[in-house]
């Protein structure tokens, strides 16, 4: 992923970061697709279980965080390899917040199973906003081990798509809770799932957004898409 240095022991500490990232990349994936797991099958106990992968996403933060920090201070980076570093910290804070945001889900949806979920309300759009974040993950993190930036750009774009579906679920469980009083507190609690899934797809568009900054040095943060086009060029 990185240019040889005439150090190999350098060499050796940023293929280690990138490794760690990944792996951090490939718990945080485990915890979604698990969270979409129990979504679909109305599991409380997996949602425990995705609960309990948070402490190793936090020890991976911090351990990625430390090597990188211990990296620019001993190694003086030049301008490439700082922002190679830079941006994989930008990265490792959207994975742990993504992270975060996998176990509000979790939370959330075993409090409603715990409280016995109305069957009446609709499910099926959070599943599918559930799907399009996970893929969106993937590839943002598939576009930093290969430094796609055409392939996180379409992660920027993709998460459009999730936008749509949750104003879409928010409006109908809306519906739902004006009709029916008795699914007002159910209702409340996947209006705040949908929200989390929704956060999640905006992680993964900022993890591209690293990525971009990484390959071509530009931030494309709150940029166009004319804009964002014109920088990967």
């Amino acid at each position: 992923m990185v240019d040889k240095h005439i150090s190999s022991q350098f060499d050796a500490e940023l293929s280690r970061i990138s490794t760690q990232v990944l792996e951090m990349g490939g718990v945080v994936e485990s915890q979604l697709q698990q969270v979409l797991y129990a979504l679909s099958h109305l599991s409380a106990e997996t949602c425990t279980q995705v609960l309990e992968i948070e402490d190793k996403v936090n020890r991976l933060e911090v351990q990625i965080d430390h090597d990188i920090s211990s990296t620019m201070s001993r190694r003086q980076p030049t301008a490439r390899d700082l922002r190679l570093l830079v941006g994989t910290s930008r990265l490792i804070i959207n994975l742990e917040r993504a992270g975060d945001e996998i176990c509000t889900i979790a939370k959330m949806l075993k409090s409603t199973l715990d409280n016995g979920m109305p069957r009446s309300l609709p499910t099926t759009e959070l599943r599918v906003a559930g799907s399009l974040a996970a893929d969106l993950l993937h590839q943002s993190l598939d576009s930093y081990a290969r430094m796609d930036v055409k392939s996180a750009l379409a992660v920027i774009k993709g998460d459009e798509a999730i936008d749509v579906e949750h104003e879409g679920l928010t409006r109908k469980l809306l519906t739902y809770m004006m009709e029916d009083p008795r699914t007002i507190s159910s209702g409340l609690n996947l209006l705040f799932l949908a929200r989390a899934i929704e956060r999640v797809g905006d992680h993964a568009s900022n993890i591209a957004e690293a990525v971009i900054y990484i390959a071509k040095g530009a931030d494309v943060r709150h940029t166009t898409e004319a804009e964002r086009e014109a920088a990967i060029k």
